[in-house]
């Protein structure tokens, strides 16, 4: 049956990012599609209520939480989330921030906060998490990408770097472990309305021009990202690997 490839029932996943959002989105489809969800956020009880939202759904959930700012952050996300899960069969890497600032001007801590949180910290959990789908050979990896794995953006240098990161570790993991029946793959959203593209909905000249760009005609909410997650976490995509898929209403085809 078709309906069984997107089954996600008996697995656990791990969301990073889960508390608003994107993140928050990509959680509940997992949910809604049978899994039993780890929600993460940056501090504690930041994801409870998304955590909340899926208890409800009759599915397990856990709210964690880790500052993936730094190694040490991500290391402890890593292993409380396991003592509460005991394991991960789809790991969501989503987390990740933003800071805008020219070229000429940008501040060395900014730099080092952005690609901590979008590239190392991603791969810190990658490796985490992949030794342990490696030895019993299934999982699913599905991490963030963006437009800006494929382009440079604008006073955004950390971030586009970052994500041209997450798209060629995608990449390189996929061939390493492909072997073992682990799938790795991103998602590259387009303009969806979250917290982090807020200064471009508040710009009234480049919210036009973007929109103009999009033949969907509308930003993306975060619910358009569920049917993403879902297949790339599921038997549904098991011959699908270091793939890059946008969702983007269309942004990147004009």
């Amino acid at each position: 049956m078709i309906s069984d490839l997107f089954s996600l029932k008996g697995k656990k996943a791990l969301v990073t990012g889960a508390s608003r959002g994107l993140g928050r989105a990509m959680a509940i489809a997992l949910a809604d599609a049978g899994a039993d969800v780890a929600c993460a956020g940056s501090r504690s009880g930041s994801a409870d209520e998304t955590s909340s939202i899926i208890k409800e759904k009759g599915r397990e959930s856990w709210s964690v939480f880790g500052d993936l700012t730094t190694s040490e952050g991500a290391a402890k996300l890593a292993e409380d989330t396991l003592s509460s899960t005991k394991r991960i069969d789809i790991l969501v890497n989503n987390a990740g921030t933003i800071e805008r600032f020219p070229a000429v001007e940008y501040p060395d801590d900014a730099w080092e906060r952005v690609i901590q949180t979008n590239l190392n910290s991603m791969f810190y959990l990658c490796r985490y998490f992949g030794k342990m789908m490696v030895e019993r050979k299934e999982g699913k990896i599905v991490n963030t990408a963006s437009l800006l794995s494929f382009s440079g953006g604008i006073t955004v240098p950390s971030y586009a770097a970052s994500k041209h990161g997450v798209a060629g570790l995608t990449k390189a993991l996929a061939n390493e472990w492909a072997a073992s029946n682990i799938q790795v793959n991103a998602i590259a959203p387009g303009y969806f309305k979250t917290d982090n593209t807020q200064a471009l909905q508040d710009n009234k000249v480049r919210f036009a021009e973007i929109s103009a760009r999009i033949p969907s005609g509308r930003w993306g909410e975060p619910h358009d990202l569920g049917g993403a997650v879902v297949f790339l976490a599921s038997k549904a995509s098991d011959y699908v690997n270091g793939h890059i898929l946008t969702v983007d209403g269309g942004w990147m085809a004009r």
